[in-house]
């Protein structure tokens, strides 16, 4: 929201508020507010400030109205006067509420250009969990399984920090604010975009790693600050639509992680439809390892699938649903001739 939608939201709401208010004047207010989630935001905040700017005084100004209306104005007996004075003020006489628009659009505006605000939330989902938020500035933002954000959008900037999972970005354009994403100590800016941030945990002997795919637009990674286990981004890389950034550090000798050596980001170009899988329930997988695909699998269950270190080797193709572990377990073992043994807390894939 910059200082000019601040004092234009403004002036609306004390037009609105003062005696000349029509239907007219409401359309054109509604055709403001539509522009943008921005215009929206200033509306809304500018009307919860009025309301408690306003409402110090509004009974005193009903009474003053009530005093200064002629003789037998107000029609319906006695009180009615008074009463239809304090409703809203939309009966108040001119001078009256012209000194109270007045009062109270200098105090919004004030607050709403002066006074900088910023908005921090957290989102999180579980296991298994998907979930659709529709930010304030009118991003969307898409969670995958098992993924915690934390969003601060202000006047200046809107960034949001990965700390853990996926999440698919459809950011609302705003040239004045661009779009950051942390995560990784890695930082993807944007301004219209959408792009897929995947941050995984260490694990299986590799470390923490990033992957930033751009579906549409063009986005800009870069460092955000210096960790010895992820590669340093100099220069910033400019990434076009189609793209898959891979920033990750491999484990040292004996699977130390407080040796990981840093390796240089790789950029490919994998299949959109595969990368947002996940959004259709689904999950893709093109010649991928065995261990990749029960890793990508038990992203989505409370009952994960083990396979025997001797099965490592094999392949797996196919389109399965996210969050069947049974039915991917059963599936595996067909096509392979492995037997599934289930156990209370797993599933395990065994050589027949």
């Amino acid at each position: 929201m910059t200082r000019e939608i601040a004092a234009e939201a403004a002036v609306w709401i004390a037009r609105l508020h003062g005696p000349d208010r029509s239907n007219h004047m409401e359309r054109e207010c509604r055709a403001w507010q539509a522009k943008s989630a921005a215009h929206r935001l200033a509306f809304e905040r500018g009307t919860d400030l009025w309301m408690e700017a306003a409402g110090v005084d509004r009974a005193a100004v009903a009474r003053a109205a009530a005093a200064s209306r002629p003789e037998g104005q107000g029609g319906q007996g006695q009180g009615a006067g008074p009463a239809n004075a304090g409703t809203r003020g939309w009966g108040w006489p001119r001078p009256w509420a012209l000194a109270l628009s007045l009062t109270a659009t200098v105090l919004v505006v004030a607050v709403l250009v002066g006074q900088p605000w910023r908005d921090i939330d957290s989102y999180d989902t579980g296991i298994g969990e998907q979930r659709l938020v529709i930010l304030k500035d009118g991003t969307r933002m898409s969670l995958n399984t098992s993924t915690r954000v934390q969003v601060e959008l202000s006047q200046t900037q809107r960034r949001v920090r990965v700390e853990g999972g996926e999440a698919f970005f459809e950011v609302a354009k705003d040239a004045s604010r661009p779009f950051v994403v942390q995560a990784a100590g890695t930082e993807v800016t944007a301004t219209g975009t959408a792009f897929v941030v995947r941050l995984t945990p260490p694990g299986a002997g590799a470390s923490q790693s990033l992957d930033v795919t751009l579906v549409e637009g063009q986005v800009v990674v870069r460092e955000a600050e210096r960790r010895a286990d992820t590669p340093k981004i100099v220069p910033p890389i400019v990434m076009a639509a189609g793209e898959r950034l891979r920033v990750r550090g491999d484990q040292g000798p004996g699977g130390n992680a407080s040796k990981a050596t840093p390796t240089q980001p790789q950029r490919d170009r994998p299949r959109m439809d595969q990368v947002l899988a996940w959004k259709r329930g689904e999950a893709v997988f093109d010649n991928a390892s065995l261990p990749q695909a029960l890793a990508e699998m038990n992203r989505y269950s409370t009952t994960p699938i083990m396979a025997d270190p001797s099965l490592a080797a094999l392949r797996i193709s196919g389109l399965f649903k996210t969050g069947d572990s049974a039915g991917f377990a059963q599936a595996v073992a067909t096509l392979h001739d492995l037997r599934v043994r289930e156990l209370p807390d797993r599933l395990e894939l065994l050589p027949r």
